[in-house]
């Protein structure tokens, strides 16, 4: 990596960090703070919200014919999501300690807060379990992915890519062969 390279990804962090502190200090003002990984609002808040809270009839009766006929295929996917799962908890536990992988923890990209948001129905709180268990397990998925690619095949590729997972600008350069065998080497000598 050049310097100017580290140079862009350091400040890159820091501005990641800036940006994690700013929407930090817009949460402070929604009074609700965390107690042992859960969600407390002030009572003011809470009343607030329940106010706010959509009943399940009206909701269902605004929602256009085709969101409530397309709704199935969405669920659906909840069979593909849950095989993925227990294939990503079966490959990891079997092979990410062969290759002295450090695993990724389930619970850093799988979390179920917004069903305690009281301004949410039933359906809406359902909904939110949905996606906030597909995304999350999509973005695990990603971390195992690209813990096994940085193992394996840590190369970039030649064109760039729309997405990337957290360790890709770890990797080599595409058609960076001398570095490629001295990682390849340094990765053996590791896992001796």
């Amino acid at each position: 990596m050049t310097d100017r390279i580290a140079q862009l990804r350091d400040q890159l962090r820091h501005a990641q960090e800036e940006l994690e502190a700013e929407l930090e200090r817009g949460r402070t003002s929604l009074d609700y703070t965390l107690h042992k990984r859960r969600v407390v609002f002030e009572a003011s808040v809470k009343k607030q919200h329940a106010a706010l809270k959509q009943r399940l009839a009206p909701y269902l009766a605004e929602a256009r014919p085709m969101v409530v006929l397309t709704a199935p295929v969405i669920y659906s996917m909840i069979i593909p999501f849950v095989i993925l799962d227990i294939f990503l908890s079966i490959y990891q536990a079997i092979c990410f300690p062969v290759y002295r992988i450090e695993k990724a923890r389930r619970k850093d990209f799988i979390t179920f807060d917004r069903k305690h948001l009281s301004y949410l129905n039933g359906l809406e709180k359902f909904n939110c379990i949905y996606c906030s268990y597909g995304n999350g397990l999509l973005a695990y998925a990603s971390e195992i992915a690209g813990k096994t690619e940085k193992h394996w095949c840590p190369i970039k590729h030649a064109r760039r890519m729309a997405a990337t997972h957290a360790h890709y600008p770890d990797f080599l350069e595409y058609g960076d062969a001398e570095g490629y065998q001295r990682t390849k080497q340094e990765l053996h000598d590791s896992t001796k």
